[in-house]
């Protein structure tokens, strides 16, 4: 089975009921949880997560893997941001009324961040819909496949400072798997973490991609208790 189909079968096999609403979105992990969401007060956001043939940088990782050939598209959100400054994340944003649906909003959002070409992207599906409690969003993850790359870049500074892609194969090594580690008012809050050049990946991004992995059979295990505790920024967290 080829990769993209992979992802279509992952698609298929996750596609919930067409009248889903927030209160049937997938919730973030029982130890990544600030607040609780407010659904009458949420507001909808999407993400491209967008898989391609892997760029001529190639991967650090010497691990074996079958799917060493491979990237994912990721941005790094602007330290001027009041929310989620510095962050590494999928391109992707809210979700405007001029967007007829999450998959039109994730690769405008997409197009404008990266200046990647549309035309060079299949769009394979959605996932089903994630809480995003700390900032009261629901999330659409949409999975992409890049059948024709083209040049990336951060279009705003004032809203992406980088835009890289990073190899699968170094996103699955588990000598870049930890813990991502926050203290909060005395409380102790944790969640799988890739450690990548590029970035470092926490948060929702993090989490969204480790149960990707997860439910396509690619994670390698990995060592749950290296934990790197990271900082709160400006009082929120992803």
């Amino acid at each position: 089975m080829s990769v993209r189909e992979e992802l279509l079968a992952l698609i298929e096999r996750k596609a919930g009921p067409a009248d889903a609403g927030a209160g049937d979105a997938t919730k973030m992990p029982d130890s990544w949880v600030f607040k609780d969401i407010d659904p009458e007060r949420a507001r909808h956001a999407a993400v491209l997560i967008l898989f391609g043939r892997l760029d001529d940088v190639p991967a650090a990782s010497q691990v074996p893997s079958v799917h060493e050939d491979l990237d994912v598209l990721f941005v790094t959100r602007a330290d001027t941001l009041r929310k989620h400054a510095g962050q590494v994340a999928f391109p992707g944003g809210k979700i405007d009324p001029e967007d007829t649906d999450a998959i039109a909003a994730a690769v405008r959002e997409a197009e404008e961040e990266t200046g990647l070409d549309p035309s060079g992207v299949e769009i394979l599906g959605a996932l089903p819909e994630a809480e995003l409690p700390i900032t009261n969003f629901i999330v659409t993850p949409v999975l992409g496949w890049w059948h024709a790359p083209s040049d990336v870049f951060a279009v705003d500074p004032a809203e992406s400072s980088t835009v890289f892609r990073a190899p699968v194969a170094d996103l699955l090594d588990p000598a870049n798997r930890v813990t991502a580690v926050v203290e909060r008012d005395g409380s102790r809050f944790s969640a799988p973490a890739f450690d990548v050049e590029g970035g470092f990946i926490w948060g929702f991004t993090a989490i969204v991609l480790d149960r990707m992995f997860n439910d396509l059979g690619w994670t390698v295990p990995w060592d749950s208790t290296r934990e790197v505790p990271v900082g709160v920024v400006r009082g929120k967290s992803s």
